[in-house]
């Protein structure tokens, strides 16, 4: 570990250095690129600076315990076993600050709902989720921009699409992937039975043009009207746009803009990021030993929460976590639920790395 930790102190020097040379600085992408690797390694470099200011400070003190002044041998042990004790935090802090990192943390996310097994209810839930993710989204300072919505009469979804600008954002989304169960009585239940609906939410992190290339040719573009349950320009102008991508199969909307140009814009943002997910899903396939984390594997398959109305409880089934503040969740105040799962993974990776 003390090997690794050398190379990032001396790695920031290093970097400290070449920005101070004229030339890089007239480079702005690349004393943008050494600017963002300067910044990621900072927590670790301060980290191991207060490492080695302890460990200092536990050699001068255990000096002091060949006093021969009682007070002094008493008060140096004393600050030895305080010193001891930071010291054991600060070793597994940077353990954790060691951990390879997602190199997706950091970028915009795509977020899709879409209405499972429940019908109507289904559809209504992906309005909830919306709600929901969009209250979160201004909590933390992001930007939402939705890129494709199919509404219902009643005033869900069948489905909708959206990204979620900002610094960190796929990190604190990431963990939404997944079935999202609700159980409540519906509206239309004239009865009052509780029903049980499924709602898929899928999270992409927004491709980079250098990451995924898109041949032209290999595209089919069409347009089409914009249809849904109301709007002004909804069914005038033929400003919808559906991108195939041939090779793959991949079928895109969007005709949430008013502009074919903007909604093809749109579309080709989500088709980049769904392309990037299936060569990321190749490459970990490829990887014999792709790591499992205990917080689930993010496929969208899979059951991940369960919100129940009646007893006003939030259940997260990958770590078994449960809480009673199903209205606070609902309104946006997730973190509770995100920083339980960042937590599980962390232990999960270091006992795998241990």
């Amino acid at each position: 570990m003390f090997d690794r930790l050398e190379v990032f102190e001396k790695r920031y020097k290093e970097i400290n250095e070449i920005l101070m040379d004229p030339a890089v600085m007239c480079d702005q992408n690349k004393c943008k690129d050494l600017m963002k690797e300067q910044k990621n390694i900072l927590p670790i470099v301060e980290k191991y600076e207060e490492y080695k200011k302890c460990i200092k400070t536990i050699e001068e003190d255990k000096e002091l315990l060949s006093s021969s002044e009682k007070d002094i041998k008493e008060l140096a042990s004393s600050e030895i076993e305080e010193s001891e004790l930071r010291l054991e935090k600060i070793t597994s802090d940077l353990k954790l600050l060691l951990l390879p990192k997602d190199p997706n943390d950091s970028k915009n996310v795509i977020v899709e709902i879409r209405s499972g097994a429940g019908g109507e209810e289904a559809s209504l839930f992906c309005g909830v989720l919306f709600r929901m993710y969009t209250m979160y989204a201004e909590l933390k300072h992001f930007k939402i921009e939705v890129l494709n919505s199919n509404e219902t009469e009643l005033g869900g979804y069948k489905e909708i699409s959206f990204i979620v600008s900002g610094e960190g954002a796929y990190s604190r989304f990431k963990y939404e992937s997944g079935v999202h169960r609700v159980q409540r009585v519906p509206e239309t239940e004239a009865q009052g039975r509780i029903h049980t609906s499924t709602v898929t939410v899928a999270v992409l992190p927004e491709a980079e043009d250098v990451e995924v290339e898109v041949n032209p040719s290999e595209l089919q573009i069409d347009t089409f009207r914009a249809s849904g349950a109301g709007g002004q320009h909804i069914n005038k102008t033929e400003s919808a746009i559906r991108i195939t991508h041939l090779p793959s199969g991949l079928v895109v909307e969007c005709q949430d803009e008013r502009s074919q140009y903007q909604n093809k814009e749109k579309a080709m943002r989500l088709l980049r990021s769904r392309l990037l997910e299936i060569k990321t899903k190749e490459q970990n396939d490829q990887l014999a030993n792709t790591r499992r984390s205990q917080v689930g594997t993010g496929d969208r398959s899979e059951r991940i929460r369960t919100y129940n109305y009646p007893q006003g409880r939030v259940t997260d089934h990958r770590i078994g976590l449960t809480l009673y503040k199903l209205d606070s969740i609902l309104n946006g105040n997730i973190d509770e639920i995100v920083d339980s799962l960042i937590t599980a993974e962390r232990a999960a990776r270091l006992e795998e790395n241990s």
